[in-house]
């Protein structure tokens, strides 16, 4: 029996597994469809990335519960209101521009965070950050690049940043909501709140939109759910095809 401790500590863990391992999955999406050979290999390397962060979560996640599942088994055991994802992981890749506005975003978000969780008092959680925080600063590299690349080149390639930016925008508030489970993380000293990282975030991003003679978004909505295991149409369809053989083939090695 987990007491409420390890609960908590489970379900963090687990979320920020989750935001990995879909995150990992839609980039996966892309291999062989990016708009040059070069961006392709980038892509799939940057998915390897996240992915390997997220195994090393769902990992520790599965020491954590003590039920002896492995991270396979949460990866693609669990159904959709089981994932507490970031609904901004999930949202459909688009065309290019569309795909690092998401991407971008995401990976300032995300190098803030490890940054801040390297002085988790939890050890595990410390070292996974260690190694995850030196990826996410070519990730983040990587994507503003290109969001100053095509935000700033063509008319047809301004347009379409811009439309990207406008089609995610509204799934960045989420990233920075306190709830129960990171208020408790947070006071134990092994989390962090998202709220300290938005004014950090706003810096980053604020600086290469206008940089790439783009626009912030004047969208104000707020899409939220995915921590709560409420997720978009695109959920559903992203799971049945990560999780088809494992459930096909219950027990299998290979």
């Amino acid at each position: 029996m987990r007491t409420a401790t390890q609960q908590t500590l489970f379900n963090y863990v687990l979320r920020h597994a989750d935001d990995c391992l879909i995150l990992s999955q839609r980039l996966g999406d892309l291999v062989s469809r990016a708009p040059e050979l070069e961006e392709d290999i980038a892509l799939a390397n940057i998915a390897l990335d996240v992915l390997g962060t997220g195994r090393r979560l769902l990992q520790y996640a599965g020491e954590i519960e003590g039920d002896g599942r492995t991270e396979d088994d949460l990866a693609f055991g669990r159904n959709e209101r089981e994932f507490t994802n970031l609904l901004l992981t999930e949202t459909p890749n688009g065309d290019f521009g569309q795909t690092m506005a998401r991407q971008f975003l995401f990976d300032a978000y995300h190098d803030l965070l490890w940054n801040r969780l390297i002085e988790s008092t939890d050890e595990t959680i410390a070292g996974i950050a260690g190694k995850a925080r030196k990826e996410s600063a070519y990730h983040l590299r990587h994507s503003r690049l290109w969001v100053l690349r095509l935000g700033d080149g063509t008319e047809e390639s301004h347009r379409r940043m811009q439309a990207g930016l406008d089609a995610v925008w509204r799934f960045t508030g989420e990233m920075f909501i306190d709830d129960e489970v990171d208020l408790a993380a947070a006071d134990a000293g092994y989390g962090v709140l998202p709220s300290t990282l938005r004014d950090d975030w706003q810096a980053t991003t604020s600086q290469a939109i206008a940089e790439a003679t783009l626009e912030i978004p004047d969208d104000t909505s707020i899409r939220t759910g995915g921590r709560r295991g409420e997720h978009s149409e695109g959920m559903g369809p992203l799971l049945a095809e990560m999780q088809h053989m494992y459930r096909s083939f219950p027990g299998a090695s290979w």
